[in-house]
């Protein structure tokens, strides 16, 4: 389905960016302009970007004279907007359980790791390669450790984090280890995370988000 006078902002190796991708492809929905930030260039921060997005981060949607921005407030509206298929359960204690994955690789894996929050430790406080390298890997273990505990009691249920049916939890972890996996994190002891993960990569929702 077309989203009719809807843009996405997007940028091809965001992982917050990859998530609505994700989202939209399991959903069958497209929006009507996909506009490219490129956040290597610093184009996010600058005009005329800034001026549509205040926060100068991807994803967002621009429709009906206003921009929203925030991956998982985006994923929340499209489910409620276009709730086929549900990406989170309308059961509450289902609901809370996908939140939970979901919200661990957001809220305290992501923001640790992400773009500008690297180049802040390499350039503004001076730490070496190595340096940089040893705190991705440090907050992509803590908090795979934490993922791998959450998902590996539901192995049985499906094949997916909680079971039979893809979820915002699937639609969080698939970037979070294409990330882990770009950075050479060592994921030999998460193998709850890597079944999930190659689940989802054999499907072409995910396999088309891909930033390659």
């Amino acid at each position: 389905m077309k989203l009719n006078d809807l843009t996405f902002y997007d940028y091809f190796r965001s992982s917050a960016s990859y998530r609505v991708r994700i989202a939209l492809n399991l959903k069958g929905l497209q929006p009507e302009t996909v506009t490219t930030i490129d956040l290597r260039t610093g184009e996010q921060a600058a005009s005329p970007y800034k001026a549509v997005e205040p926060s100068g981060l991807v994803p967002s949607f621009q429709f009906g004279g206003k921009t929203f921005g925030q991956s998982l407030a985006l994923i929340e509206w499209l489910d409620v907007k276009y709730p086929t298929p549900r990406l989170i359960p309308q059961d509450a204690l289902a609901a809370l359980a996908v939140r939970e994955i979901a919200h661990t690789i957001a809220c305290d894996i992501h923001p640790l790791n992400n773009l500008r929050i690297l180049k802040y430790i390499t350039g503004t406080l001076g730490a070496s390669e190595d340096e940089k390298l040893d705190w991705y890997h440090h907050w992509i273990k803590t908090g795979f450790d934490t993922l791998e505990a959450l998902i590996a009691p539901h192995r049985d249920e499906g094949p997916f984090c909680l079971g039979k049916q893809a979820t915002l939890a699937d639609v969080c972890l698939v970037p979070q280890v294409y990330n882990a996996r770009r950075f050479d994190v060592d994921l030999a002891a998460y193998p709850a995370i890597c079944a999930v993960d190659a689940h989802c990569q054999s499907l072409p929702a995910f396999g088309a988000a891909a930033p390659e």
